[in-house]
């Protein structure tokens, strides 16, 4: 049975009182998109990070493993939670034989930190960390064999944290997005100007006085309830998602309020992905042939070095297919990269 409170969480972690974590709320039901699985053991866990956020997550072990397993630590999509696609790519490779946990970031979903809402090309990156920290210390987890995966935004993330995290040994990011490129230079780097950055972050500081004068921080607004007839294809293909029984979530904030405005204001200034060349570990990129940000992964791809790196596209899939489409997804290469490379 799934734990219900931090209490069973600090069982699984016989340290964290020491870091004194946060006593999260989480909830004992099973509250996720997709149908739990019988072929795996489900618990809900805390961990902190670094900077002394407690965060939420759900453990999945393949039921009567023995020894010591190979681990990944899942999040994503941006503005999603853990009961949505991380959860199922958590579940789905727990069936094949690993450990995983799928993790809500700092700030957002059952996790701890405030405010809440808030994005950080920083803070989430350790976030993988943390999680990279939390599985090295379980009995049942092999240390050296410990992979991540990052779904959209987290992609990014997690592809940053491969590039900090020598402990990482595989890295899976699909269907990315590079989230400080977009913020900085709009879709398809149409926006990418000295002028249009200016306009921007006028915009987002006089935000920060409002939100400062107002004591709350303003939203930026989840995906809308209902769209224009003119909406693009993928955001039609978001509200598909976020906003219908496929995906909805309470907790989601693309699925109801969005991020805090001011989160982009360090996607701004903080580029990911500088030091992505010198990443060794292996890395795998997933993404859609029609999905309208391909460009992410095949220009992450140019700046990746080694043999160990490798695009994969997916044939007629889109952004969002790589949600929850498990005709589009390819777990069979999923897991086919983490058992050769977390060996």
């Amino acid at each position: 049975m799934a734990c219900s409170t931090a209490a069973c969480a600090q069982q699984n972690n016989p340290n964290a009182n020491r870091f004194m974590e946060e006593k999260l709320n989480l909830t004992e039901a099973w509250d996720k998109v997709f149908t739990q699985s019988d072929k795996v053991e489900h618990t809900k866990i805390t961990f902190h990070n670094r900077y002394g956020i407690t965060l939420a997550a759900d453990l999945y072990a393949p039921k009567n493993a023995t020894g010591k397993l190979p681990a990944v630590a899942v999040s994503g999509p941006f503005g999603a939670v853990k009961e949505q696609a991380s959860g199922l790519y958590a579940q789905t490779l727990a069936e094949r034989g690993f450990l995983t946990i799928a993790f809500d970031p700092s700030f957002t979903g059952e996790s701890g930190g405030q405010p809440r809402y808030v994005a950080s090309p920083d803070i989430n990156t350790e976030d993988f960390c943390a999680a990279v920290d939390y599985l090295s210390s379980r009995d049942d987890v092999d240390p050296g064999r410990i992979g991540i995966l990052g779904i959209c935004g987290w992609g990014g993330m997690a592809v940053n944290a491969a590039a900090v995290d020598t402990r990482i040994k595989a890295t899976v990011a699909a269907t990315m997005y590079d989230m400080s490129r977009v913020t900085a230079n709009g879709y398809f780097d149409a926006a990418d100007s000295a002028d249009a950055r200016h306009e921007l972050r006028q915009q987002l500081n006089e935000q920060r006085t409002e939100d400062y004068r107002n004591g709350v921080y303003a939203l930026a607004g989840g995906v809308a309830d209902t769209l224009p007839a003119d909406a693009p294809q993928f955001v039609k293909d978001y509200h598909a998602y976020y906003k219908t029984k496929r995906g909805y979530h309470p907790r989601s904030l693309n699925s109801n309020g969005g991020w805090n405005k001011t989160s982009s204001l360090s996607f701004l200034n903080m580029p990911l992905l500088a030091y992505s060349g010198e990443i060794r570990s292996a890395v795998l990129l997933i993404h859609g042939e029609k999905a309208h940000s391909r460009y992410f992964s095949e220009d992450t791809r140019k700046k990746l070095k080694g043999d160990n790196k490798e695009l994969l596209i997916i044939p007629g899939a889109n952004h969002t297919d790589l949600y929850d489409n498990m005709e589009k997804i390819p777990f069979d290469k999923i897991a086919e990269f983490y058992g050769k490379y977390l060996r």
